[in-house]
C-alpha cells in the first residue's frame, strides 16, 4: 500500500480541482449594472470570477496610467473609447480580436488588426431638466446648447468636470468639434457664468436635477431616462445642435497574468446575452439590429450624434483638460 501511495500520490495532485481564476476589472460602468454583468459572465464562464474596481472614467484612466510600470488590472471594461485610445498609445493594451467583432458597427472597433479595444454600446449627452423647479424659476426649458448661455439660467446648471468624468470630457470635446476651437471655448466661457458647480461624476448632475438641487443637469441620456422611469419630474432634452457621445469600450491590459480568462471576458461582452443586457439601458448598441426602445428616452438620438473624431479627442485630451482646468476649475466641487 505504501508503494501504491507513492505511485498514485502525484496523480491525485494533478487531478485536484483548479482554483477559480479571478480577474481584476477596472470599470466606469454605473454601479447598479455591475452585479448584473458579473452574474451573467460568471454563469457563462464557471471557474472565472470578477473583482470590480469602479470609479469615474477620468479616475480610472489616471489610475491605469499611474500603474503603467506595475499594472494591477487584467481588463478595462465599460470605459470611454477615448481613454482606451490614450492607453493604447502608451503601449498598455494587448491586441485581441474577440469572437463576434465582425458583427459590430465599424465605429465600435479599434482600427488596428487585431483591434486593441472593442465597444459595445454608446452613451450620449443630454440635459436633465426638473420641470417643477424650472417652472418655479420662471424660465423655459432649454432646447439647445446655446440656450444654456442665456443670463436667465445663471446658477441653475451643473455639469461634470471633464478631467474626472467621461461624460464631461465628451461634452467638452464635442463642443470643440461642433463649434470649432475659438467658438467652442467662447461657448464654454459663457456657459461657465451660469454653472453652479462642476461634479466629479457624469450621472450626478442628473441626480441633482431630479432631487431639485439645481434645475438643469448636463448629463447623459440613459441616466435621465432611468430617473424618469423611477418617477423623477424630469424632462430629457437632446440639444438641437447635436450631441457628443462615447462608447462603453473594453480591452485587455498588457501583461495580465490571466490572458485566457481576460479574452473570455472580452468575448462575453459581444455575445447576444450581453447585448440584451445593454439594450435595457442603452438606446445605441454596437449591433444596431439588437437595439430595443428605452422607456422615456427621446426618439432619434442616433441621428443627433455628432461625427465624433475619437482619435482627435484622445490625442488632444491632455491639452484640452489643461485649458479647461485653467479657465473653469475654480467651480469644481471638492474631491471626496
Amino acid at each position: 500500500m505504501k508503494h501504491a501511495a507513492r505511485l498514485f500520490g502525484p496523480l491525485l495532485l494533478v487531478a485536484a480541482p483548479v482554483s477559480a481564476q479571478q480577474l481584476t476589472v477596472y470599470t466606469a460602468l454605473e454601479a447598479d449594472l455591475l452585479p448584473v454583468y458579473k452574474q451573467s459572465f460568471e454563469t457563462a464562464n464557471p471557474g472565472i470570477t470578477i473583482q470590480w474596481v469602479r470609479d469615474s472614467t477620468g479616475v480610472i484612466t489616471a489610475k491605469l496610467l499611474a500603474e503603467k510600470d506595475n499594472p494591477r488590472a487584467d481588463v478595462v471594461l465599460g470605459t470611454a473609447a477615448t481613454s482606451l485610445l490614450l492607453l493604447k498609445s502608451e503601449g498598455m493594451l494587448d491586441a485581441y480580436a474577440p469572437q463576434g467583432a465582425d458583427k459590430l458597427d465599424a465605429r465600435f472597433v479599434d482600427k488596428d488588426t487585431p483591434p486593441f479595444w472593442v465597444g459595445t454600446n454608446a452613451w450620449s449627452a443630454a440635459l436633465c431638466v426638473n420641470t417643477v423647479e424650472i417652472e418655479k424659476a420662471g424660465v423655459p426649458i432649454p432646447t439647445s446648447w446655446a440656450d444654456l448661455t442665456r443670463p436667465e439660467y445663471q446658477g441653475l446648471i451643473v455639469m461634470p468636470n471633464p478631467a474626472s468624468s467621461g461624460t464631461g470630457f465628451l461634452d467638452v470635446s464635442s463642443w470643440l468639434q461642433l463649434f470649432g476651437a475659438e467658438k467652442g471655448w467662447a461657448f464654454m466661457d459663457a456657459l461657465h457664468q451660469n454653472i453652479a458647480t462642476y461634479t466629479h461624476s457624469g450621472s450626478k448632475p442628473c441626480t441633482m436635477a431630479a432631487g431639485g438641487e439645481h434645475p438643469i443637469g448636463v448629463s447623459f441620456a440613459f441616466r435621465a431616462a432611468r430617473l424618469v422611469n423611477e418617477g423623477a419630474p424630469l424632462a430629457v432634452v437632446i440639444p438641437s445642435e447635436g450631441i457628443g457621445w462615447d462608447m462603453e469600450a473594453s480591452a485587455i491590459v498588457a501583461g495580465t497574468a490571466n490572458p485566457d480568462a481576460a479574452r473570455a471576458l472580452i468575448d462575453w461582452t459581444l455575445t447576444d446575452e450581453a447585448m440584451a443586457i445593454y439594450a435595457k439601458s442603452y438606446a445605441i448598441l454596437a449591433r444596431q439590429e439588437l437595439e430595443q426602445p428605452v422607456a422615456n428616452l427621446p426618439a432619434g438620438i442616433r441621428e443627433k450624434l455628432i461625427d465624433n473624431d475619437f482619435e482627435w479627442a484622445a490625442n488632444n485630451r491632455a491639452e484640452i483638460l489643461e485649458e479647461w482646468q485653467r479657465r473653469f476649475g475654480s467651480k469644481s466641487e471638492p474631491k471626496s
